[in-house]
This record gives C-alpha cells, sequence and structure tokens, in this order.
C-alpha cells in the first residue's frame, strides 16, 4: 500500500476475503458496508453502513427504505438508491423464477416466497396474478394494478380476462398492504367473495387470496374464505 492509498482500501479486501471464506463471520454493518462499495469506490462505506443500520434497524430495513428516506441520511444518494433498487429487483426475479420453468405453484407458502421480494416494503399498493394450468403450473405472473398508499383498483371482469388470455384453468391473486399488516380489510373480503361467485359461474379455479404486509402474508384460502 502507497502513501497515497486511502486507509479504506485494504480494509475492504479484508473483508472480501472473510467473506469468501465464511460470509456468516460478518456482522451486518460489514456485509453492508462492502455493499455500498459498489456504489462507491473511493470512500470509505463503513460510517454509512452503521448509519443506514441505526435509521433502518436491518439490513432487510435498509433495502425495502424508501428513495426519499435514503436520500435523508448524510453520503447516501441517486447512485446508493440506484444499487438498492437492482437488488430488489435481482431479489425479485429470483423469486418469479417458476415462471419461466412452469413449476407446481399449490400453496400459499410457494405464493409467498414469489410475491414477498417485490412488494413485502413496497410503498404502493399493487395487485398481482398468477394463473396455472389443470396441474397447477405455473404460466404467468404479471402485475394487474398500481395504486396509491391505500388502494390499487382491478375489477373482477380486469382479472378473469388475464385467467383468459392464458388459457388457464385456475389463478392466485396477490396484492400487498403498504406499511401495514397483512389481514384482509372489509373490501379485500367483498372482491375475494366477489370474485369466487364468478369464478365458479365460468368454471375457473379461484385458488387463493394472498394479501402481503412488510415481512408478513395472509392466505384468504388458509383462512376459510375461500
Amino acid at each position: 500500500m502507497t502513501k497515497n492509498t486511502p486507509h479504506y482500501a485494504g480494509h475492504r479486501g479484508r473483508l472480501r476475503e472473510r467473506l469468501l471464506k465464511d460470509g456468516t463471520d460478518l456482522a451486518d454493518y460489514e456485509v453492508l458496508e462492502l455493499l455500498l462499495g459498489y456504489a462507491l469506490l473511493r470512500r470509505d462505506t463503513k460510517p454509512l453502513a452503521k448509519e443506514l443500520l441505526a435509521q433502518f434497524g436491518s439490513i432487510r430495513g435498509v433495502l425495502q427504505a424508501r428513495p426519499e428516506q435514503i436520500l435523508h441520511i448524510p453520503g447516501a444518494g441517486a447512485g446508493i438508491n440506484a444499487l438498492f433498487s437492482t437488488i430488489r429487483e435481482v431479489l425479485a426475479r429470483y423469486g418469479e423464477a417458476p415462471t419461466r420453468t412452469h413449476e407446481m405453484l399449490c400453496t400459499p407458502e410457494a405464493v409467498a416466497a414469489m410475491a414477498m421480494p417485490r412488494l413485502s416494503g413496497c410503498p404502493h399498493e399493487e395487485v398481482w396474478i398468477a394463473t396455472v394450468d389443470s396441474q397447477n403450473r405455473q404460466l404467468s405472473w404479471e402485475r394487474l394494478a398500481r395504486g396509491g398508499p391505500d388502494t390499487a383498483p382491478c375489477q373482477p371482469r380486469e382479472i378473469l380476462e388475464q385467467v383468459f388470455r392464458y388459457k388457464a384453468t385456475g389463478f392466485i391473486l396477490v396484492h400487498n398492504h403498504p406499511g401495514g399488516r397483512a389481514n384482509p380489510s372489509p373490501q379485500d373480503l367483498q372482491i375475494t367473495q366477489r370474485l369466487q361467485e364468478l369464478s365458479q359461474s365460468v368454471g375457473v379455479r379461484f385458488l387463493d387470496h394472498i394479501i402481503i404486509g412488510d415481512g408478513v402474508c395472509y392466505s384468504l384460502c388458509k383462512g376459510g374464505v375461500i
């Protein structure tokens, strides 16, 4: 290391070596410190990593923080937001991989595993639908509506049109409650009951309605509504 080499350069290299040897040996702030280094190449990222964890409580809390919240942290900017957005998108697509291989999608847990990375911590409400064939192999996973902090209007007709589009025999509806619990609202129960009636009338299986909260989910099928 030369006289002009920043002090954190060697430290970052040692962190990488420890990560490759055994990632569980690193503290949360050290993992975040390494991650931030990919956006802030010429800065000591330890202070920022510790500040982010102090503000948001955990690595998950940091990654789920809203862009405007990140911008209020001294030393964080658009580059950090872009990095975190990329990571969230990678995690979401990882969870959505069954769509590409037509894997079985027949339990609330499987749906939640696919939906949680994209919708948990999302600042606005979204409605998604997964369609399946007669053997519960996934055919599609698409967003139907994107709304505000407490609503994303979506009509039963639009939902069934998506089912018919893929010639599916069944579907799972998913939506999120931004910043809140996953318990169904009266409106959630109403649209679920209406969808169940319409689905039965056209011979389509309405398998479940999953509500995603912050780190939690609720299955209306398991709850006895469907």
